[in-house]
């Protein structure tokens, strides 16, 4: 079994040194740019997991997207959230797709949890190759106590707040914000992180317009503790991007769903168009995984 230490531990050494990410999250490192030259690492360990006929379908919406960013519009992308490598996969097979592909790839901005800079130098430093702002996740902020996180929860507020500060900076700036609406990997042993999370109805609700992303295809599969120890399988991959929408109308639309928490409403409605993206992107997959 290749595990991402077994397979690229050699490399990890390399984009350590080639990045220079902070150990820890303050208000003022919240938005770090993406360090170009470890880019290629992340390329390659895509590149050399995906089988013959990988790609991307759906560029046409992309592209449609991306003239309205440059318009000045805000705009989301809501993929699916399989592994530590998606946002690899989204970007390499956007570029690899040709038209304005390289642009686009380039104007993504993720916003990501702080565990990814945090947590383990190997992880923070793939992580590194890619523009990201950074933010306290809500499932984080789950585990603290009142009273004995005091420091640590006037810590999140702090970070959080400088975060959506760069958010309403950059995505009037020509980027692509992209924001996993799951909040988290999904695992299968835990189902919870199948759903949605509360405050991405936030982000619809501020934003112009958005496209969902679906992953078919999966090339890294998620260790129980070691981020690093995920194992790496090859695997044909499809990026399915879905139809421009109207981020408020979509809003109105899930608001008529009947349930009485309209920002789980909205957030549910995401998944499930998701969902039902995977869903009829999958026989596709399949075929060609027969050829």
């Amino acid at each position: 079994m290749d595990t991402l230490l077994s397979k690229y531990g050699h490399l990890v050494k390399d984009a350590v040194t080639l990045t220079k990410t902070p150990k820890l999250i303050t208000e003022d490192n919240v938005y770090q740019v993406g360090v170009d030259a470890v880019l290629p690492y992340l390329d390659m360990m895509v590149d050399e997991s995906s089988l013959p006929g990988s790609g991307l379908d759906g560029m046409e919406n992309l592209e449609e997207l991306w003239e309205k960013a440059k318009s000045g519009s805000s705009c989301l992308l809501l993929p699916e959230h399989y592994s530590n490598l998606d946002l690899s996969i989204i970007t390499y097979f956007i570029r690899k797709a040709g038209g304005h592909g390289e642009e686009m790839s380039r104007a993504v901005v993720a916003v990501a949890g702080m565990k990814l800079t945090e947590d383990d130098p190997s992880v923070a430093a793939f992580a590194a190759a890619y523009s990201r702002i950074v933010i306290y996740p809500s499932r984080s902020l789950a585990h603290l106590d009142a009273e004995k996180d005091r420091a640590e929860i006037l810590r999140s507020a702090s970070i959080n707040r400088a975060a959506m500060k760069a958010l309403n900076e950059l995505k009037t700036q020509g980027k692509l914000i992209l924001v996993f609406p799951a909040g988290t990997r999904y695992r299968a042993w835990d189902p919870a992180t199948k759903r949605g999370v509360r405050e991405i109805d936030s982000y619809i609700r501020s934003f112009d317009y958005m496209c969902c992303i679906a992953l078919n295809g999966q090339i890294l599969h998620v260790h129980q503790k070691d981020m690093m120890e995920d194992e790496v399988r090859s695997d044909l991959v499809r990026v399915t991007a879905g139809p421009v929408l109207s981020c408020a109308e979509f809003r109105k639309q899930a608001g008529k769903a009947g349930i009485e928490d309209k920002k789980q409403a909205t957030v549910d409605a995401i998944m499930a168009e998701l969902e039902a993206m995977h869903e009829a992107a999958e026989p596709k997959r399949i075929a060609l995984l027969k050829h």
